[in-house]
């Protein structure tokens, strides 16, 4: 018998950390996870899954709107924010006792309660000392809110979903995926929304024509987005509402404002130095190829390494741990050609390599394919909106290295595309496959002609807008 309590202790059990646990159960494993807030994580709770409740429900007025080009008479419809919260929050739940059953079957120890490190194999555990052989920091990310007067006033993605009404008028700080996705919320719900990023274009870790296409898009939507901003001050007015004042010196004034303004590793009362794990600079655990720390018993997964933060990753990561730790499975996580998606209005779907990382990778050797066309459904509704594809060929392989989408389930159409790229496939795989017709989907195996090669900077279209 082992002189630890367990063999394997978990601080966090958002996804990464429920799989890693449950998996080293199932391979005879002692295990115990502590949470001190919700079972799922940020995914389950204050992010991905509440997120895309609200944005499913966002779109449902586009829906409506466009019924009337199909011949349906839809009589004046109006939005109620406290049943769609309330819904949500029993989805949420729901999902909760899932993740509670999941650990609980396994044979997972769940304690409820903050997790924090006396030595490197001792946790103080609630008002409980545990020992552990091995430890997974899994704790998650947290929001950052800017330091300027007045910041207390606005919320972050966590307040986002329980917030008592739907602001009338919302300002979002931020140029990142949260940012445009809430803006695409409270827009389509009804807010007037404006969104203030400091940089020249947004989404600037995805391919550029992506955000310059969606940029585009959002404004015709009539959000009221601008470039170069950043907010210096907030104050309560006399009325309740939140002026607001711009580097510009323009005071907005609006109901309520959303910092998205990125977020970082959740290792606030940890105790980490006394776990002699290293930190970088970043506030990030660095990790070697098996996710272990410079301590060897002791491994991070998930947001709190420099690694993707999504959750699919995290989960492959906690996996791959625990086959590697209690399973005799020496397996890696493939961080190439990770798909991702952001659920924006229209939202995006991409995999591979962006223009600018193919043009450095393969030395300016890339043909790039695009496709830019308003889908079927808008010739009948009259709603503007337009969808762009685009393929990046490796031009010495053929293989194809890069798939981008924004528009219509974008996201579902890539899924696939991930499939594909991962098994190699090259521009004649795609081009002497059938197209399901009529589809946005089957431009990806129609596109024929290159549009002019990759520019020096690997950006074509990439011109900042606002």
């Amino acid at each position: 018998m082992s002189d630890f309590d367990f063999d394997y202790f978990v601080i966090g059990a958002g996804s990464g950390g429920v799989r890693s646990s449950r998996i080293a159960a199932t391979h005879g494993a002692r295990v115990g996870v502590a949470e001190d807030r919700y079972l799922g994580g940020t995914c389950v709770n204050v992010g991905c899954v509440p997120k895309k409740i609200l944005s499913i429900g966002a779109h449902v007025r586009d829906e409506l709107q466009d019924a009337r080009g199909y011949g349906w008479t839809i009589p004046p419809a109006a939005h109620d924010w406290a049943t769609l919260i309330a819904n949500k929050d029993a989805e949420i739940q729901r999902l909760n006792d899932v993740y509670r059953g999941l650990l609980d079957r396994a044979g997972v120890k769940l304690f409820e309660a903050h997790a924090s490190f006396i030595d490197p194999h001792t946790l103080k555990v609630g008002d409980k000392q545990v020992t552990a052989k091995n430890i997974l920091i899994a704790s998650g990310s947290w929001p950052m809110v800017p330091n300027i007067p007045g910041a207390e006033l606005g919320f972050t993605s966590n307040e986002a979903f329980y917030l008592p009404t739907l602001p009338k008028r919302v300002l979002i700080v931020g140029g990142g995926y949260v940012a445009v996705e809430f803006a695409a919320i409270f827009h389509g719900l009804g807010s007037h929304v404006t969104q203030i990023h400091r940089g020249t274009s947004f989404l600037t870790s995805f391919d550029a024509d992506l955000g310059t296409f969606l940029a585009a898009q959002m404004i015709h939507d009539g959000i009221d987005l601008r470039f170069h901003t950043i907010p210096e001050r907030l104050e309560k007015t006399a009325s309740g509402s939140i002026r607001v004042t711009l580097n510009d010196g323009e005071p907005l004034e609006v109901d309520g404002v959303l910092w998205a303004t990125g977020r970082r590793p959740r290792l606030d009362g940890l105790n980490i130095e006394k776990s002699g794990v290293t930190v970088d600079v970043t506030g990030s655990i660095p990790i070697d190829h098996d996710h272990r720390t410079n301590v060897p018993h002791i491994f991070a997964i998930g947001d709190v390494v420099e690694r993707y933060a999504l959750t699919p990753v995290a989960i492959a990561q906690g996996h791959v741990l625990a086959d590697l730790l209690f399973g005799n499975k020496q397996r890696s996580v493939d961080y190439d050609n990770v798909p991702t998606a952001i659920f924006s209005t229209p939202p995006i779907g991409t995999v591979g390599l962006s223009e600018a990382k193919a043009f450095e990778r393969y030395h300016g050797g890339i043909d790039v394919y695009k496709s830019e066309f308003r889908p079927l459904r808008h010739t009948m509704t009259g709603r503007q909106r337009r969808t762009l594809m685009k393929l990046l060929v490796d031009r010495a392989t053929d293989k194809v290295v890069g798939v981008h989408m924004v528009g219509e389930d974008a996201p579902e159409i890539l899924q696939g595309f991930a499939v594909a790229l991962n098994a190699g496939a090259t521009k004649a795989d795609f081009d002497r496959t059938i197209g399901i017709h009529p589809t946005a989907a089957e431009e990806f195996v129609t596109m024929r002609t290159p549009s002019q090669p990759a520019a020096r900077s690997g950006v074509t279209g990439g011109k900042a807008i606002g």
